[in-house]
């Protein structure tokens, strides 16, 4: 079983809660808008990363991150990018990808909304936005969301709730 700690749009921000809540995770996945390669760097320190850039991080993150990551882990097909869209409107782009890899999770950020739901034409699909983490940005409360991978199953999904962003 892997345990994953998820966060989006820090934009530079890492909350010192953060460190508690991902101290029992085996991994943590960033879904863009990382903001500093020093709040990589930091990340990078506490535990295995997987991210993608975003459009806010400038070409050092571009450079070691890329815009879609594809991977395997626990049996669970993941993709994850910034930009996506909700089910089932996803931007085109993201669309096309999603129906030529079937991922079985399909991660973003960038609207700094919280959201978790199934894809109701690809009901083998779940969608996950972590919301925001950071403190930019228009949501009132930072959130990281953490869950289990195992055997081909996504479980123990938690939504944890940091504070108000300011």
């Amino acid at each position: 079983m892997k345990r994953i700690g998820l966060l989006s749009d820090t934009h530079g921000f890492l909350n010192p809660k953060i460190w508690e809540y991902f101290q029992e995770c085996d991994e943590i996945w960033h879904a863009g808008d990382i903001g500093t390669i020093e709040a990589a760097d930091d990340l990078e320190k506490f535990r295995p990363l997987r991210a993608v850039y975003g459009n806010i991080d400038g070409k050092d993150l571009r450079v070691r991150y890329p815009e879609d990551l594809f991977f395997t882990l626990g049996g669970v097909r993941v993709y994850m990018t910034h930009i996506g869209g909700y089910p089932p409107r996803y931007n085109p782009r993201v669309r096309k990808i999603i129906q030529q890899e079937k991922p079985d999770l399909f991660i973003d950020g960038h609207s700094h909304i919280l959201k978790i739901m199934r894809d109701p034409g690809l009901p083998n699909l779940l969608h996950i936005n972590p919301g925001a983490a950071g403190k930019q940005g228009f949501h009132k409360i930072s959130t990281l969301v953490r869950f289990s991978l195992e055997a081909g199953r996504i479980s123990d999904l938690q939504v944890i709730e940091l504070g108000k962003r300011a």
